[in-house]
């Protein structure tokens, strides 16, 4: 499994408490959280540290405030940045505040992001 069954638990709790409805499903390697066909936050094993990884997907606005939270980075996996994404390493959300924080952040964005569902 390339992601923790346990994060993956305490996201889906997050989510659960908001009465958010969200999808949930194994994809690129990793578990993705999609709201509204759009993904929204997701979780993998990172190749190079072996450590949990969250991504989020926040938006352009908040990235600056966000990029200067622990353990918080560019989302970057074919050497370009993907803009309105971040990765946040372990220590940026072992908290259940920290999580819950990058999940809101995310929630609240969605609304904004574009679908990358086929039509």
């Amino acid at each position: 499994m390339a992601y923790s069954e346990h994060q993956k638990e305490r996201i889906e709790r997050i989510l659960k408490e908001k009465s958010i409805n969200f999808e949930g499903r194994k994809f690129m390697g990793g578990y993705c959280f999609f709201l509204d066909d759009k993904m929204t936050v997701g979780l993998d094993i990172d190749k190079k540290t072996g450590k949990n990884r969250l991504m989020a997907r926040i938006g352009g606005e908040a990235m600056p405030n966000a990029l200067n939270k622990k353990g918080c980075r560019p989302m970057d996996i074919t050497g370009r940045p993907m803009k309105g994404f971040v990765f946040i390493d372990p220590e940026g959300f072992d908290l259940e505040k920290d999580l819950e924080y990058w999940v809101q952040l995310a929630v609240e964005f969605n609304p904004f992001a574009k679908s990358s569902k086929r039509k």
